[in-house]
């Protein structure tokens, strides 16, 4: 799969590259990366990428024709059908199935904003679609469309050592993890539940079952009212919550 990153600080950006999983992916031929500075196609000699907004107002606005320059750029280079993607607080929350979408295209191309945001015509022209992290504001597109790029990569086929450790990752079943655990068996009198040392391997898919659903209710009961709960999954959520209160 390849990646466009079209952005200001094309050194911050290549980091992404350089460590774990899509470190690892890069080095095997799983994926490439490229990065395209939007200074690079500007004709002025102050390679100005900025201007202030029409109608007054504070801050500056990232200009129309550097940024369609470098789309284009990005275009030339990145398969067919890898669309552009915008990371703005105005888009649509990047979630799991969002990554597991983007997981089946050949490319992506990713534009990192700054400042008050771009010229909305290159957004209208140019742009596919729009993400954001979450309800915060970020100084620019770069962390998060670092944050992007590492989530579908890791869904990538033959990119992990074992295919299943993203299939069993928190969201992917629209619910959040497990807990985890590691020898020793004791730390501090806290022990191991019994079940993972049984060597019955139903009994703990459904111990750990149990456990995310009963966290997700905990923690993010948002994600248990966007699910359907088959009967099976109800009687667990139902165990875990009594047995807190036992």
């Amino acid at each position: 799969m390849h990646f466009d990153v079209i952005s200001l600080f094309p050194e911050m950006v290549a980091t992404i590259a350089e460590f774990g999983v899509v470190g690892r992916a890069q080095s095997r031929g799983l994926v490439s990366l490229d990065i395209e500075n939007p200074r690079d196609h500007t004709s002025d000699v102050h390679r100005t990428v900025d201007d202030r907004p029409y109608g007054g107002g504070p801050g500056m606005v990232m200009k129309y024709e550097p940024l369609a320059g470098a789309v284009a750029t990005a275009r030339q280079r990145s398969p067919d059908g890898s669309p552009v993607v915008y990371l703005s607080p105005q888009g649509k929350v990047f979630d799991q199935a969002t990554a597991n979408r983007f997981a089946e295209l050949p490319g992506l191309i990713l534009l990192a904003g700054r400042y008050e945001g771009v010229d909305e015509r290159l957004i209208e022209s140019q742009v596919d679609e729009e993400l954001s992290l979450g309800d915060f504001v970020l100084s620019g597109g770069e962390v998060a469309a670092m944050a992007v790029i590492d989530a579908v990569v890791r869904l990538l086929p033959d990119v992990l050592g074992d295919d299943e450790s993203a299939a069993q990752d928190s969201f992917m079943e629209g619910l959040l993890d497990h807990p985890h655990y590691t020898r020793p068996e004791e730390i501090d009198g806290r022990s191991v539940p019994d079940v993972l040392l049984s060597g019955d391997h139903a009994e703990i898919a459904r111990w750990r079952l149990k456990q995310a659903l009963g966290r997700s209710m905990l923690r993010r009961p948002d994600l248990i009212e966007k699910l359907e709960l088959t009967d099976e999954w109800q009687v667990l959520l139902d165990e875990f919550l009594k047995e807190q209160k036992q």
